[in-house]
């Protein structure tokens, strides 16, 4: 056993902070031109990647818990904790920008040809974050028809092709609801009941309409084709006629209705932690799509239409990865999807008693 009043670990020496504190080698300043805000520039990404190493960090022990087929809802606990931790984290790096924006153009422009072709194009920790997520190669927005992975070295490209070969949390995730049995449980079909309380919310807003004293007949026009259109978008997702033919990047029928039905009654005790476990990974996309839109708005504002340090077409390229590259667009249907309280299937006692804690 260890004796850890001889070790006499050091603050210093734990955190290896020589390493750390000396790995900042401004270009401008070895190249005899000094420019105060290289520092800053370098610090800021240097700290994103430290907090991306953390991110993966995350993301593995997540992947490692839902990989099972059969998953202890108490383990459902540990990887809404994780996620949480990863919200967080992302929320850090979006503000960081707002620490990076205390940089003007000009400031960045005294340093910025020093930089080319470095580019954060080309963090390999950032894209194994997005592989891991789910991201794939067709979903992705991309420049000069060239793969992502060619920005890498031989083995950091082997590690990424590696990752995209592996299920990815995406995947794991919707094989994990298609394991949902509560959608069909005994004599209970969700689906049935689902679709009779959509139509009896449909025929109550319809009539709503046609009866209103307020509404001019144009307006009423127009409202009834919104509502039709909603009806037809409700059909489409719970008729077993679609979903037949599966998008690489879409959940399967199934995954999709059982996430609902958890997103409808996560009061239920069983079913708040899937819950917040789903609301999580839809608030990693929306942040890590913050982060990209922010991201976008500093480089127009620093460098205008200039080309990016990589080679890409600067804040258009970034602005198209903001909707282009979200992953968990099926979960942001499932609130289009969702019945207010007062037309809600009532659920059995028998299956009331599995969701809850009694037993």
């Amino acid at each position: 056993m260890v004796d850890l009043k001889k070790t006499a670990l050091h603050y210093q020496n734990y955190l290896k902070l020589d390493k750390i504190l000396h790995a900042q080698f401004p270009m401008s300043k070895e190249l005899g031109d000094e420019s105060h805000d290289e520092m800053l520039f370098i610090i800021i990404h240097q700290a994103y990647e430290l907090w991306f190493k953390q991110i993966i960090h995350e993301l593995k022990s997540v992947k490692d818990t839902i990989k099972d087929e059969k998953i202890d809802e108490k383990e459902i606990i540990k990887v809404v904790k994780r996620t949480d931790r990863i919200k967080e984290i992302l929320n850090l790096l979006v503000k960081q920008i707002d620490v990076l924006e205390t940089m003007t153009s000009i400031d960045f422009l005294d340093f910025r040809d020093y930089l080319s072709p470095a580019s954060g194009f080309q963090s390999h920790q950032f894209r194994k974050i997005e592989v891991m997520l789910g991201l794939k190669i067709n979903q992705r927005h991309s420049f000069g028809n060239c793969p992502y992975h060619d920005q890498f070295s031989v083995e950091e490209k082997k590690e990424i092709l590696t990752l995209e070969d592996q299920q990815s949390i995406f995947d794991l995730v919707e094989k994990w609801l298609n394991r949902n049995p509560f959608v069909n449980y005994e004599d209970f079909d969700f689906v049935e009941h689902y679709t009779t309380a959509i139509e009896n919310m449909m025929s109550k807003e319809m009539n709503s309409i046609k009866s209103s004293d307020i509404l001019t007949d144009n307006e009423k026009n127009i409202r009834i084709k919104m509502l039709e259109g909603s009806k037809e978008y409700y059909n489409e997702i719970v008729s077993k006629a679609s979903f037949e033919e599966k998008n690489s990047n879409a959940f399967s029928k199934n995954a999709l209705i059982s996430a609902l039905l958890i997103f409808q009654y996560k009061d239920q005790p069983i079913l708040h932690m899937p819950y917040r476990f789903l609301k999580n990974l839809l608030d990693i996309d929306h942040i890590i799509s913050n982060w990209r839109f922010r991201h976008a708005q500093m480089v127009d504002k620093m460098l205008g239409k200039k080309i990016g340090t990589g080679g890409s077409d600067g804040a258009d390229y970034l602005k198209n990865t903001v909707y282009q590259n979200r992953i968990f667009n099926d979960i942001s249907k499932i609130s289009t999807l969702l019945l207010s309280r007062s037309f809600m299937p009532e659920l059995p006692d028998k299956i009331k008693s599995k969701l809850g804690f009694s037993n």
